[in-house]
């Protein structure tokens, strides 16, 4: 497996307030950045991927014994892959839909959220990245910060110029966060007009409380913190009870703090 660096400035200076758990306190010489070279590697990924998303945020995915979340797409995809080094366990895990794999599947998974026709021109140079998730014992600065370096090499590697995925919020109460989130997104960090997606199933933010004193949940805030803008309103995931907002980032658009770690 072809493992990448992280740059150990990069994790102070975005790292997240840890929690109070004591594997939370991962080094940088703990982490192993790989990306799966085989099934059994891709079914590591899927058994995290349902661990976090069915037993921990109560999506309904399909009942396996495997007890993994499949679909469709992985076949098609890169799957970046964070170890811890003691325990050789998958901690962390992104997908990646390359432009001629995204050819070759006939679709993006965003595609099935939001109506993309206004980014149709840079499908040759655009990655779609999904199923993100960290372990609950980790979600530090440390490993987050490991993903999106995984992340822009692949990307500098390939020659691909922006990057699309659904950043999804939890409904627990309703809706409520995720339409003030909404609010708040839309007077700062919203795309230009001709990048603006429309939703298939939009959250209907018009009927929710949009006034709350939100902040955006961890890896959002990162991303934004980066220089990504999000594409419009959210829209409703009810498999995953989630509200999904389409964010984009331009490589070139990365906020020139960050740019010097992530590109170097």
């Amino acid at each position: 497996m072809s493992e990448l660096t992280l740059d150990p400035a990069l994790l102070n200076e975005l790292a997240i307030q840890k929690q109070e758990h004591p594997s939370q306190n991962i080094q940088k010489d703990n982490i192993q950045i790989s990306w799966a070279q085989n099934d059994n590697e891709v079914k590591e990924a899927q058994q995290l991927r349902y661990k976090v998303f069915a037993e921990e945020m109560g999506a309904h995915l399909p009942s396996n014994y495997e007890k993994i979340d499949k679909d469709v797409l992985d076949q098609y995809c890169d799957h970046l892959l964070i170890r811890d080094t003691e325990t050789l366990k998958v901690i962390g895990t992104y997908r990646v839909l390359a432009p001629h794999k995204a050819k070759e599947a006939g679709f993006y998974y965003s595609d099935l959220e939001f109506n993309l026709d206004r980014l149709t021109h840079l499908s040759d140079k655009m990655v779609e990245v999904g199923r993100s998730c960290v372990h609950k014992d980790y979600r530090t600065g440390g490993v987050i910060m490991a993903l999106w370096s995984g992340l822009a090499q692949y990307m500098k590697k390939h020659g691909y110029e922006v990057m699309i995925g659904c950043a999804s919020v939890p409904m627990g109460d309703g809706g409520h966060y995720a339409a003030s989130l909404a609010k708040k997104i839309n007077q700062s960090h919203l795309s230009n007009l001709e990048y603006r997606v429309t939703p298939k199933l939009p959250l209907p933010i018009h009927e929710l409380d949009q006034d709350l004193d939100v902040e955006p949940p961890a890896l959002l805030k990162g991303y934004l913190r980066i220089g990504a803008k999000v594409c419009g309103d959210p829209a409703w995931d009810p498999d995953f009870n989630t509200a999904d907002f389409l964010t984009m980032l331009f490589l070139k658009d990365i906020n020139p703090r960050y740019a010097k770690h992530f590109l170097a």
